[in-house]
């Protein structure tokens, strides 16, 4: 899957389902997909949009999710 700030994290979760639960390792601050009101986000959320919650730069975050992806196959 090709990566970019249109992305939406529903999309990742379901090709990656095991990502959910290591999110936290690219950024603490998605710990919170983990709470209900992630439960929310999950379904609405783009790349982008988590680098902007999360104060991470997009190239820097793409390039995370792709790194810990490879990782895995």
């Amino acid at each position: 899957m090709n990566i970019n700030k249109d992305t939406k994290l529903s999309d990742l979760l379901t090709a990656y389902p095991w990502l959910k639960t290591e999110l936290s390792t690219v950024n603490e601050k998605f710990r919170m997909l983990n709470t209900p009101m992630g439960k929310v986000m999950l379904k609405k959320a783009t790349v982008g949009e988590m680098s902007r919650r999360s104060g991470m730069d997009e190239a820097e975050l793409i390039e995370k999710l792709t790194k810990l992806i490879k990782s895995h196959q």
